[in-house]
C-alpha cells in the first residue's frame, strides 16, 4: 500500500510540475510580448518622399496595397512627404493570399473571443481558426469557417450568435491576427478552444487537451 501511495504521489507531483512550467512559460511569453517584442521579425519602416504613391511603395517592397493600408490604419490612399509607414511582411494564408477583409474578420473573431487575454492567448485563438482552414474537416474559406454552424444549427463561434463579432477590433487584435497569419501557433495545431468557466458544451470537454493559455483550453480532435 505504501508503494502505491508513493507512486500516486510521484504522478501528482509530475502533473503539478508540468502545469507550473506551462503557467510560467505562458506568463513569460505574455510579459515578453506585452513589452513590445514581436513573435515575427522586426518591422520595416519607410519615410515617404516627394512623388511617392502608396501603390509604388507597396510594389517596391513586394506587398499588397491592402496590407500596407491595414498595417498603418490608413483611411485612404493619400500619403504625404515625411510620413512614416510600417511595411508589413507579405501575409499569406495556407490557401491563397490574404485580403484586408480576411485580416479584419480574423481580428474581429480574436477581439470578440479573447479581448482581455494577453497577446499569446489572442494569437492562439487566431491560430485555431487558421488550423481549421488547413484541415480537410472544415470549410476551405475563412469566412465559411467563422460563420459555420454545428449539426444543432448553432454557430461554432459564440460571438457570431450573440453579435459581438461586429465589435470594432483594437490594435492588439489586429497584431494577433497578423502574427497568426504569419504562421505563429502557440497551440501546436489545436482545432478547438473553450473557456471552461463559460462553456456548457460537454462534448468539447472530452477532446484531448493540447495546452492551456490564459482562460482558454485548446484541444485537438479525437
Amino acid at each position: 500500500m505504501q508503494n502505491r501511495f508513493c507512486a500516486r504521489r510521484r504522478r501528482l507531483m509530475n502533473t503539478m510540475t508540468l502545469k507550473i512550467k506551462a503557467f510560467l512559460l505562458t506568463t513569460l511569453l505574455c510579459m515578453w510580448l506585452g513589452a513590445g517584442t514581436a513573435l515575427g521579425s522586426q518591422p520595416v519602416y519607410y519615410t515617404i518622399s516627394e512623388g511617392d504613391t502608396l501603390y509604388g511603395v507597396a510594389d517596391r517592397y513586394g506587398v499588397s496595397v491592402g496590407a500596407v493600408t491595414v498595417a498603418n490604419s490608413l483611411r485612404s490612399s493619400l500619403i504625404f512627404p515625411g510620413q512614416t509607414l510600417v511595411i508589413p511582411e507579405q501575409l499569406s494564408l495556407r490557401r491563397g493570399n490574404v485580403t484586408p477583409d480576411d485580416l479584419e474578420l480574423l481580428a474581429r473573431v480574436i477581439h470578440a473571443e479573447a479581448r482581455g487575454e494577453c497577446i499569446v492567448g489572442q494569437v492562439a485563438v487566431g491560430a485555431v481558426i487558421l488550423n481549421r482552414l488547413a484541415s480537410p474537416d472544415f470549410p476551405s474559406r475563412l469566412e465559411e469557417i467563422v460563420y459555420q454552424r454545428t449539426h444543432n444549427d448553432v454557430y461554432q463561434f459564440s460571438p457570431v450568435g450573440d453579435g459581438t463579432i461586429n465589435l470594432v477590433p483594437d490594435d492588439r487584435a489586429f497584431e494577433a491576427a497578423r502574427l497568426a497569419l504569419m504562421g505563429q501557433d502557440p497551440t501546436n495545431g489545436a482545432l478547438f478552444f473553450y473557456n471552461p468557466a463559460k462553456t456548457k458544451d460537454t462534448w468539447i470537454r472530452t477532446l484531448p487537451v493540447v495546452t492551456e493559455i490564459g482562460n482558454h483550453v485548446f484541444a485537438s480532435k479525437v
